[in-house]
């Protein structure tokens, strides 16, 4: 069972998100920030959030800014509201009663779930496919980032939808850095990544699991692509997360 939620952005535009009730017995609670353009419904967020509540872990997904059911203008985002936001998000999860344990994040939202973790209550973090740089998001709109800097803004077409690409996210995602957020996390780290990724390549994962100091984690998800679309491969990610948060729980 999903219930269906609305938070306020860092910002104000109202963001919509799905909490998947944990199944008995609750064993804890977390939260789930999904990639790029995804959405709270992409196969990785809806499977694993799945995944995790029907092992008694409660899981709130959200939307970001202008994307699928949230308000807003995707347009007007950034990394930086991006990690403002999760941080907003587990703020909700805690004012509700049910603050998280757990902070998961896929692709760019692993680098989002990294930078927000110590402004959260979270107890462990995961990051799935994700960049050590959030600037490599830039690969997926190279086309256009001359044009951007130039003109300030162009029309981004992503699965169907055309979004808004402002050169103030193009040079936020360049300016971003992890690698201090990753060395002063002092939570423990699981690290997924498959070796077969060819959106955010492996490299990704060694770099963030040599920067990342103990207790860290390190799961090859071996066969799967990027975005976790084939059967049987986000549900694997949640039982792999599931097994390895169990001590990191609330009781």
């Amino acid at each position: 069972m999903a219930t269906r939620v609305r938070f306020p952005s860092s910002t104000g535009p109202l963001l919509a998100g799905l909490i998947d009730e944990p199944s008995e017995p609750v064993r804890g609670w977390g939260l789930f920030v999904h990639g790029l353009t995804l959405g709270k419904d992409c196969p990785a967020a809806a499977r694993i959030c799945k995944q995790l509540a029907s092992d008694g872990i409660g899981m709130l997904r959200y939307d970001n800014l202008g994307l699928a059911d949230s308000e807003g203008d995707w347009g007007d985002g950034s990394f930086t509201q991006k990690v403002a936001d999760t941080v907003e998000a587990a703020r909700f999860m805690a004012e509700h009663g049910t603050p998280i344990d757990l902070l998961v994040g896929h692709s760019l939202g692993g680098a989002a779930a990294l930078a927000a973790a110590a402004g959260t209550d979270a107890r462990a973090v995961v990051s799935i496919g994700a960049p050590i740089e959030p600037g490599h998001a830039e690969q997926q709109y190279d086309a256009l980032v001359d044009r951007v800097l130039t003109e300030g803004q162009a029309e981004w077409l992503v699965g169907g939808r055309a979004l808004t690409l402002r050169r103030s996210f193009v040079e936020d995602m360049r300016r971003a850095e992890l690698r201090e957020a990753i060395r002063s996390l002092h939570r423990p780290l699981l690290i997924m990544h498959s070796p077969t990724d060819n959106t955010v390549g492996i490299a990704n994962a060694s770099e963030i699991f040599r920067t990342a100091r103990h207790p860290r984690s390190f799961v090859s998800l071996e066969g799967s692509d990027h975005l976790l679309t084939k059967r049987g491969q986000g549900k694997r990610a949640g039982r792999i997360i599931s097994a390895w948060a169990d001590q990191y729980l609330a009781d």
